[in-house]
């Protein structure tokens, strides 16, 4: 948060919001494709109009002062706590993209995958930033990347893993953004 006078604004709202926006819409977009026509179109118009009323309503946000309250003093992205977590969550992202698709030559897995990791870190960066909405994100998103694993455990297409651990990845990532609008209009 930043402080000017009795005008309080979240300082990395803006930023973590259009991080948030545009990994919504490539999970979307990315992982949307192995579906039968025409949902891959319908799905993909469905996440872009998302993300473009999220920009708008951010933006509209982001130029009016507000008094909301929260947690003061934290660094956000210039914090080493941060730094860590996303070098784990690399590491973590990359070792395991590696098995998967080298040793295991399992590609369908890797979105799954990549949906835990994601989902994982959120609950670290919850903790680091004192943001109690990551939990949940972070619980949604694991969730959703461990069902892929399961879907493919039990014989399901490829299309169906992406589509719950990637599109839903996507979906999570930009609901989260509208609740964090939403409590920061209120």
């Amino acid at each position: 948060m930043t402080s000017t006078g009795n005008v309080v604004k979240p300082s990395g709202m803006v930023t973590g919001s259009l991080i948030a926006i545009s990994f919504g819409t490539v999970f979307i977009l990315v992982n949307s494709g192995g579906l039968p026509t025409p949902w891959p179109l319908i799905i993909r118009v469905a996440g872009v109009l998302a993300a473009a009323v999220l920009l708008v309503a951010l933006f509209r946000k982001a130029r009016i002062p507000t008094n909301a309250g929260g947690p003061a003093d934290i660094n956000g992205f210039t914090d080493r706590r941060y730094w860590i977590i996303v070098a784990a969550e690399v590491v973590a992202l990359f070792g395991g993209l590696f098995l998967i698709n080298s040793v295991w030559e399992r590609p369908e897995l890797a979105i799954a995958w990549i949906a835990t990791v994601v989902g994982v870190h959120f609950f670290a960066l919850a903790w680091a930033w004192r943001l109690p909405l990551f939990h949940g994100l972070g619980a949604v998103m694991t969730v959703l990347g461990l069902a892929g694993f399961v879907i493919a455990a039990s014989g399901g297409s490829e299309a169906t893993i992406a589509l719950v651990a990637g599109v839903g990845s996507g979906v999570a990532l930009l609901a989260t953004v509208a609740v964090a609008l939403r409590r920061a209009a209120g």
